[in-house]
């Protein structure tokens, strides 16, 4: 199964234009101390499966973690569960470095 994926310029530039997406962060908590980004609906990876019924399935969830790779799974979670998901390449990293370079990195 084939994942789709975004930048995180993209994501902004579709929220922008009003589209309804639901950005999941799926990092630990002790990250989130370390850097976030407004409107997140925070479920650290291990703990989607068990709370899936907290997402909603008509809105396309893009999935944000550090680097990528756990959002990358977290997508495809999701997807055989029926939503419409995305990974957000490069995670935290890529939006620290390409959209808001004053976010620290880690």
């Amino acid at each position: 199964m084939s994942i789709p994926e975004i930048t995180p310029a993209e994501f902004l530039a579709r929220k922008e234009r009003g589209e309804n997406l639901t950005l999941l962060d799926v990092r630990e908590a002790w990250e989130l101390g370390i850097v976030s980004v407004p409107g997140i609906v925070h479920i650290p990876m291990n703990e989607v499966q068990g709370r899936l019924a907290e997402l909603d399935q008509a809105v396309e969830t893009v999935v944000l973690c550090r680097s990528g790779r756990r959002s990358l799974e977290v997508a495809r979670l999701l997807q055989q569960h029926g939503f419409r998901a995305v990974n957000l390449a490069g995670g935290i990293l890529a939006w620290s470095k390409d959209v808001d370079p004053s976010l620290p990195t880690y």
